[in-house]
């Protein structure tokens, strides 16, 4: 079974990254400063999933587990659902609540993961 595939998040991460290297990204991090887990599955939750580490102490988004200890808050998505919430079409209480959106950790490091820290995405 290969883990190979291409989610829609990767490019999401990869924007995310180039972001946190600017200077609003700088601020972000001042503002959060928090370590965030996101563990992507392709279809299901729990299965074939990409863990990504998005740094807001250091600015860095990393693929893998967290190494630094324990991130302040992990969540889940299914590829399409982490896509929604960062784009801002999708509330991540509501995704919470629908189940879309599975939480580990502090809630209140949790309830500063907002769309507002992901970039907008260029216009196409």
């Amino acid at each position: 079974m290969s883990t190979n595939q291409e989610l829609k998040s990767d490019a999401l991460m990869e924007q995310m990254k180039q972001h946190l290297s600017s200077d609003a990204g700088k601020q972000l991090t001042k503002k959060i400063n928090l370590v965030y887990q996101i563990n992507i599955a392709p279809k299901k939750l729990g299965f074939n999933e990409v863990v990504y580490t998005v740094d807001l102490k250091k600015g860095e988004v990393t693929k893998g587990p967290y190494e630094g200890g324990k991130p302040d808050a992990t969540f889940s998505f299914k590829d399409d659902d982490f896509v929604k919430v960062a784009l801002g079409k999708m509330n991540p209480q509501i995704a919470f609540m629908r189940g879309a959106m599975k939480i580990k950790g502090s809630l209140s490091a949790a309830q500063k993961f907002t769309p507002d820290i992901f970039p907008k995405p260029s216009k196409m």
